[in-house]
């Protein structure tokens, strides 16, 4: 079956003009207190009660977001409708705000070292092991899907190396603060997008042989994205991260750390493009070769979505309306992109 053509949009335009910013941009205006706020009561919880006695909370603590956050539950409901073969139940959403309370729940004691309280399996290693062999380095493209400390523990324990992620500033803040409340021991390793030595930190950690994570499944809504067909619509990815391992000639791995209930948690890793083999490209084709490597992204995203649903942590809109016909044909390669 034939995929629609990728719609390049230029998120910085206005709302009234074709390639307008997606509907996903609108999640720098929502400021995340429920995750914020839920993550202080699970912490002053978790610190105090321990696991076992805490972790009953964590259903009275999803309960309530699920009853007093209307626009999470409009787009949980919303996102569920495309992802479930059935109509959502009530049930349904409550079960997706709950994944998400237990991941910031076990946070507290991933961030403290507490592995022990866990169980991990994980897939992927060999590809994994093999992009690092060549020492070179390695870009990690991961979404809000499930928890990035499960992950990143797994990722320690495959490689040895800890993955610095790479975000905007005031997220690398954000982050930190919670770290430190959290454990003031534990640091971050973040590189802050926007610093004049940012791209000059990444190159070094990438020559050190060493992995620079991102996430691509939202936009701060001025930068290009591409609008690609996701779940049974249109939603616009950033171009950005994929333009960025293409500028340094890297291998990208998707990962995702699944929430499987209870304490056990998968990881899973994925080579879905190797930008080191554009030397020589031209500009058409490196641009089509990232366009093919976030259409990827897009569709292993879509999978993980339907095999664990209430993984994914997205409550905004983040579905854009479908391209005109115009911009569909607008959107098809060159003749030389397709060489």
């Amino acid at each position: 079956m034939n995929r629609p053509n990728p719609v390049p949009h230029d998120s910085g335009r206005a709302a009234n003009e074709p390639g307008a910013a997606a509907p996903n941009a609108a999640w720098t205006q929502h400021k995340e207190r429920s995750s914020l706020l839920m993550l202080r009561i699970m912490s002053w919880l978790s610190l105090r009660l321990g696991r076992r006695l805490s972790r009953p909370l964590v259903y009275a603590i999803a309960a309530y977001f699920v009853c007093f956050a209307p626009t999470a539950r409009r787009a949980s409901r919303d996102y569920l409708k495309r992802v479930l073969p059935r109509k959502p139940t009530p049930l349904d959403g409550f079960k997706q705000v709950l994944a998400f309370a237990s991941t910031i729940h076990d946070r507290v004691y991933l961030i403290n070292d507490r592995f022990d309280l866990f169980q991990f399996r994980a897939e992927g290693e060999a590809p994994m092991r093999a992009v690092l062999a060549k020492n070179r380095g390695a870009f990690l493209i991961g979404a809000h899907l499930g928890s990035f400390e499960a992950l990143s523990a797994v990722g320690r324990h495959m490689t040895g190396t800890r993955a610095t992620m790479l975000m905007f500033e005031e997220n690398a803040r954000k982050i930190n603060q919670t770290l430190a409340a959290i454990n003031p021991r534990a640091t971050a390793d973040i590189i802050g997008m926007g610093n004049v030595d940012s791209m000059l930190n990444v190159r070094q950690r990438l020559d050190e042989g060493g992995m620079v994570g991102m996430l691509a499944d939202r936009t701060p809504g001025n930068e290009a994205t591409l609008l690609l067909p996701f779940l049974g619509g249109y939603a616009a990815f950033p171009i950005g991260p994929f333009r960025l391992a293409a500028l340094m000639a890297r291998p990208v791995l998707f990962m995702a750390g699944i929430y499987e209930g209870g304490n056990r948690y998968f990881s899973h890793f994925e080579l879905i493009a190797d930008f080191s083999e554009l030397a020589g490209a031209t500009a058409a084709q490196r641009t089509a070769a990232i366009h093919a490597a976030i259409a990827r992204y897009a569709a292993t995203l879509e999978k993980h979505c339907r095999a664990t649903p209430y993984n994914w942590f997205n409550f905004f809109d983040f579905w854009s309306p479908a391209p005109t016909l115009a911009q569909v044909h607008s959107a098809a390669p060159p003749p030389e992109e397709n060489a």
